[in-house]
């Protein structure tokens, strides 16, 4: 899609074809595939008898789209502009929000998002109230990020310019998310982002949040620059650097479920202990476990490590913790595949759910070498205790 055929698609002509696409896709019959590519070249077909070739596939695209964002936008997605790359390396809605509702907390009245993309963070900043701005080089991204939210009824500004020539003084926070991904892939060094880390660093001498991969070092992070970890249903999403005013702590792990926000600083960290297998089994949250956290977790649940590698922490006490996943052990079970499938076969177990770390172990290989048949479920845990392997048959609490 270029500029030329979105600014089409947001005319009345344009308008009416969309609703007509979206309208005909959400009544079309599928073959069961789930994957919806049936019912498109069906009202693809259709469509063509009244419309451009070229117009209905801008139109489509949008519907495509607009289906794929749900898991970031949620109600929003109907009423949004998308491009593929700009939804993919967009910021899920529950996160931007988070964010958002971090610089209000901080008092900040106004924002510049400098490389706004689609407008994800933008609506986010505007919806909680702050006077939100953003900049892109890209036109067509530009016009994505006005059209969104001009859709949503929000206030705010874009333009197209180069982030590293604005001038982001006037504005009490400048917010970054570097691009990671090239026309060869993803980017892993730092400095191949766009813009660069070099350019990035300038932002910390200021009140800024920068987004970044989960997977970035620790040593890369700035003295006096907080590193904010954060999980959205128990999926690891972003870090995000925060500097100036803005940082509270050196590490936080922030995770976002079903009942709300939780949130782990390096404060909450006294650090733990090894020690054996206990009555109860600790899985820490994905962001927990990259912000560094993991005896934060223990020490929260009254528990230690089982490793001093492994992300697994025993107790003796069962907690429920939005920081970690809760197991009861049940018993050791061989760890050796011909040992282990005589014991769960002992046990009826036809459904088996693995969960490893720690050991070179892929589930899936592993399911089909047991071939299990019985009418029992269960769940097993292979990680390493003070250096061994070990299999635990543990249920979820």
């Amino acid at each position: 899609m270029d500029l030329d055929a979105f600014s089409w698609l947001l005319t009345d002509d344009g308008q009416r074809l969309l609703a007509r696409a979206t309208e005909m896709t959400a009544s079309a019959p599928t073959d069961g595939k789930g994957d919806g590519k049936d019912s498109a070249l069906a009202v693809q077909t259709a469509l063509r008898k009244d419309e451009a070739a070229e117009r209905v596939a801008v139109a489509m695209t949008q519907v495509d789209l607009r289906r794929k964002a749900a898991a970031k936008f949620g109600d929003l997605a109907p009423r949004m502009y998308f491009t593929p790359d700009g939804l993919e390396q967009a910021t899920r809605l529950a996160v931007a929000h988070h964010r958002a509702a971090r610089l209000r907390a901080f008092d900040a009245t106004s924002v510049i998002d400098l490389g706004c993309g689609i407008g994800g963070d933008l609506i986010a900043s505007s919806r909680a109230g702050l006077t939100a701005a953003g900049v892109d080089n890209d036109p067509e991204r530009v016009a994505v990020a006005q059209a969104n939210l001009d859709a949503l009824g929000l206030p705010g500004a874009v333009t197209v310019a180069d982030a590293t020539g604005v001038d982001h003084s006037p504005f009490d926070v400048a917010y970054a998310d570097p691009a990671r991904r090239g026309a060869k892939g993803r980017v892993f060094s730092a400095e191949g982002w766009t813009p660069p880390w070099s350019w990035v660093e300038t932002l910390f001498a200021r009140d800024a949040c920068v987004k970044v991969a989960p997977g970035i070092p620790h040593d890369l992070v700035p003295d006096k620059v907080e590193a904010e970890w954060v999980s959205d249903r128990g999926e690891v999403k972003e870090a995000a650097l925060w500097s100036g005013s803005l940082a509270s702590t050196h590490r936080r792990a922030t995770v976002i479920g079903e009942r709300g926000l939780a949130t782990l600083t390096s404060e909450d960290d006294p650090g733990a202990e090894v020690g054996a297998v206990a009555e109860f089994l600790y899985e820490p949250d994905g962001a927990v476990i990259r912000a560094g956290l993991v005896t934060a977790v223990a020490a929260g649940v009254q528990g230690h490590l089982i490793d001093e590698h492994i992300a697994y922490v025993a107790s003796s006490a069962s907690f429920e913790t939005p920081f970690a996943r809760g197991y009861q052990v049940l018993e050791e079970l061989p760890y050796r595949d011909k040992q282990l499938k005589a014991a769960l076969r002992e046990r009826g177990i036809g459904k088996l759910t693995i969960k490893k770390r720690g050991v070179q172990v892929v589930p899936e290989q592993l399911r089909k070498r047991l071939a299990l048949s019985g009418s029992e479920e269960a769940t097993i845990v292979l990680t390493r205790v003070a250096g061994e392997g070990t299999c635990l048959l543990v249920r979820p609490f």
